[in-house]
């Protein structure tokens, strides 16, 4: 798997578009759930996008998450649009995409707490990286979430 670390501004249009249409495949299409995606936070964060060849040997993204620094969607730095290709799930990209995104967020932001809203059936996925959850489950756009924060 062959990881990058972009800035909003440095994704080329192709990279811009696959992500999001990664996005949409998994939060709008697959949990049918209607949503505002572009939210005006991507502009100000990193994404780390994974890439795998495909059977014609051409990089197809797999998994993607959105590092987004303090002060933004929580005082503290926090992961989102934690998500992987449907078709290219069971081979462990979750668990890649995850301490990838832990990593990156300690050089880009320091070795500090990190936040997430984390779908509640996801919750042992992500203790199992040290989140820890916070407070009362609430809806986000008709899906149970819960925060979640990992100290260092």
């Amino acid at each position: 798997m062959r990881w990058e670390l972009k800035k909003f501004r440095e994704l080329s249009p192709e990279e811009l578009y696959a992500l999001l249409r990664l996005r949409a495949e998994v939060f709008v299409v697959e949990q049918t759930c209607a949503f505002q995606d572009l939210d005006n936070k991507d502009q100000h964060c990193f994404h780390l996008l994974g890439y795998e060849k495909d059977l014609s040997e051409q990089e197809v993204l797999v998994a993607y998450t959105r590092l987004v620094p303090p002060g933004i969607s929580y005082e503290a730095a926090s992961i989102g649009r934690v998500v992987t290709s449907p078709a290219h799930r069971k081979k462990g990209y979750g668990k890649l995409l995850m301490e990838q995104s832990i990593k990156k967020c300690e050089q880009l932001f320091g070795d500090h707490t990190l936040v997430i809203g984390a779908q509640c059936y996801l919750l042992s996925f992500y203790q199992s990286f040290g989140f820890v959850a916070l407070g009362e489950i609430y809806l986000e756009d008709g899906i149970e979430h819960i925060e979640m924060t990992r100290q260092r």
